[in-house]
């Protein structure tokens, strides 16, 4: 399957002015132009969710945005609360995560909102949301970047889930102050931001699930009577209307009641054919309607690839949830639970003991500075799979290895599944059980954290028969090499072969070694490496073992040569983030002719340079925010890579503009 390519940021900027609507059965720009969208949702900014916030609040009593927020108010109280929120709302969101998305080349946001944010009950001074889309429209309107709004808690829940902020009971739909309140809010968004070009529409009410006794017709009657107030101020912007359950189901939605409207799905799981979506384009081809996929994700990098392929050979747009989690791996950004932010976590699952008003206020500011983009980590092939056009076609290293090295197992190529990998669970049915480590990266291939700490930190297990790894290795010094594979097994029958550029280079019997984590290097003698790319391939035959690393040893090295693990140290990058120059400190120990180059987060090499040989001590590097033409690179997040003939450091750092 082929994938639309996405183009940079620089598409959007020349876009002519006006609103987005409907025209002729598509979506098009106020030019009359047909636009695909294609976007993120900024999900758990506004509306925390708790699985979002860590895979440990998963229990019950913690998952609803009412709950967390208590939750936090009973540990350090109502003040100290209110300044944490705002922090965690500053950081999870900022300019530069715009400038990110705008730079993958991405043209809308979607943004879920509480309707309290939206609605003060005191009738007194303008409700924060305002506030909070305003300055969001500063940092999207240099890229013409629209905005779409989603009320993802409506007053009164409108399902039963803890994603809707409901006690349980899906009361939008079963008391009429509800009704009135939602329909009241939907008025006041849409008299306030009806000049707005920006805004891209309005999705109406996530995630609908009808309780047992209320009819399609009150469903239905609830949406008109929503778009009519909307359209009592507001006949500019595209009104969203999704299914019940889960925006899945449109029964009694049809026909359409307004001219400027579209139908939003949502789809997670299960499989990516032309079926599982054809309802939806027998619908809109009937009613002459666009549709839009307005959430998609928690699944791996090659179910992203074929969905998103999916629906735009069917002129189909699409929104992803979302660029940021924290300690996830279905997200391009994942932010790291501190170990203060886990004792909270711990004492909320009912693990730990409460901790004193002063620690849990300075382990919630903690964890929300890391949420800044800067401090989270970075998942390169789930961006790959959104932004990447070759995705699907070529098959690209994760990290530069090279012969003579050290190849972590976990480290093969970023690609689809098939071409870079394959494995026998690679995406998820519904059942979440795709990858059954969850560490590091989010294929189907099952990693985790290596049970000894003396090991690499992460290593690939469950394996299974038939599944298989390729590494991509460019930094080759030919030569005749010993290849180990250190592998792990608590008993024997496990059988691997190794390819090398196609050639069998063996097959491997793996024995007991004692444990899953107690580690054993197979090694194939005598390896002619020819100079140029090398292909390697690892081919499971049998299961039932680990696999850590993959070393390629020169035969003429001895093992017991020391190794220099700090022959050179760059230190962290300052300021950061930073314009129009960064700064780093290279402290070396030998004379050795170093190299540097800045990479972008697509991979590409934007500036590349040599300093030369440079003698042993105390130096300093500057990048100045420019690439190798000389022009201004953008805002976004870098890595500078060093290297001399041994070693290689990278660090990460954001240009802001």
């Amino acid at each position: 399957m082929r994938r639309i390519v996405l183009g940079l940021f620089l598409f959007n900027i020349g876009f002519s002015q006006g609103f987005l609507h409907v025209e002729n059965g598509q979506i098009v720009e106020g030019n009359g132009e047909p636009i695909l969208l294609r976007g993120f949702g900024l999900g758990g900014w506004l509306v925390p969710e708790g699985y979002m916030l860590h895979n440990q609040a998963w229990i019950d009593g913690f998952e609803s945005p009412t709950q967390i927020e208590a939750h936090v108010e009973s540990l350090i109280g109502p003040e100290a609360a209110t300044e944490f929120w705002a922090l965690y709302r500053d950081n999870y969101v900022a300019q530069v995560d715009i400038d990110q998305i705008a730079e993958w080349g991405f043209n809308h946001i979607r943004i879920p909102f509480h309707y309290k944010q939206f609605y003060n009950e005191s009738g007194s001074g303008t409700p924060i949301g305002y506030e909070i889309i305003d300055e969001l429209i500063t940092w999207c309107e240099p890229y013409n970047m629209y905005i779409i709004l989603d009320m993802h808690c409506a007053p009164g829940g409108q399902n039963g889930g803890p994603i809707s902020d409901s006690d349980g009971t899906a009361r939008l739909w079963l008391e009429e102050e509800n009704k009135e309140l939602t329909i009241q809010i939907w008025r006041e968004i849409a008299e306030y931001y009806s000049d707005n070009t920006l805004i891209g529409g309005y999705d109406l009410i996530n995630e609908p699930v009808l309780p047992v006794g209320v009819s399609l017709e009150e469903f239905k009657q609830l949406y008109i009577d929503i778009t009519d107030a909307i359209r009592e101020v507001d006949n500019n912007h595209i009104v969203y209307i999704e299914g019940n359950w889960y925006g899945t189901d449109f029964s009694g939605l049809t026909p359409p009641w307004d001219d400027n409207m579209s139908y939003s799905f949502h789809k997670y799981w299960g499989e990516y054919s032309l079926g599982t979506i054809q309802s939806y384009i027998s619908m809109s081809n009937q009613y002459d309607i666009p549709l839009w996929m307005g959430e998609s994700g928690e699944n791996s990098n090659h179910w992203y690839y074929e969905v998103f392929a999916l629906l735009e050979e069917n002129n189909i747009g699409w929104n992803f949830w979302t660029h940021k989690k924290v300690e996830k791996i279905s997200s391009p950004f994942s932010a790291v639970v501190t170990p203060q932010y886990q004792t909270l976590i711990n004492y909320w699952s009912g693990n730990g003991s409460q901790p004193s008003a002063i620690y849990a206020e300075a382990a919630l500011i903690g964890f929300a500075n890391s949420l800044k983009l800067e401090n989270c980590d970075i998942l390169p092939g789930v961006i790959a799979s959104l932004t990447d056009p070759e995705y699907g076609e070529v098959s690209k290293p994760y990290s530069a290895h090279s012969i003579p090295g050290i190849i972590p197992a976990v480290e093969y190529d970023i690609g689809a599944w098939g071409l870079s990998y394959t494995d026998s669970d690679y995406y998820n049915n519904g059942d979440g059980g795709y990858n059954d480590g969850w560490s590091f990266r989010n294929d189907g291939v099952d990693i985790e954290v290596n049970g000894d700490s003396d090991g690499l930190p992460y290593n690939v297990g469950w394996t299974d028969a038939g599944e298989w790894l390729k590494f991509t290795i460019q930094d080759v010094t030919p030569g005749t090499y010993d290849l180990k594979i250190r592998v792990a097994a608590p008993s024997s029958g496990g059988i691997f072969f190794v390819q090398l550029n196609g050639a069998n280079l063996g097959v491997i019997d793996v024995p007991s070694t004692g444990g899953w984590y107690e580690w054993q290097d197979m090694i194939l003698p005598n390896v002619e490496v020819s100079s140029g790319e090398q292909i390697l391939k690892i081919q499971l035959v049998q299961a039932g073992f680990n696999i850590e690393r993959i070393t390629f040893e020169s035969v003429n090295s001895s093992i017991d040569e020391p190794v220099i693990l700090d022959q050179f140290m760059l230190g962290d990058p300052y300021p950061n983030p930073f314009n129009p120059s960064v700064m780093m400190d290279l402290t070396n120990h030998e004379a050795s002719e170093y190299t540097i180059s800045i990479i972008n987060l697509k991979g590409e090499k934007v500036y590349h340079k040599s300093l030369g040989i440079l003698e042993p001590g105390n130096h300093s590097i500057k990048w100045n925010g420019k690439n190798i033409l000389g022009n201004l690179s953008p805002s976004g997040i870098y890595f500078l890579e060093l290297s001399n003939s041994k070693f290689i450091e990278n660090k990460k750092f954001i240009l802001l503009r």
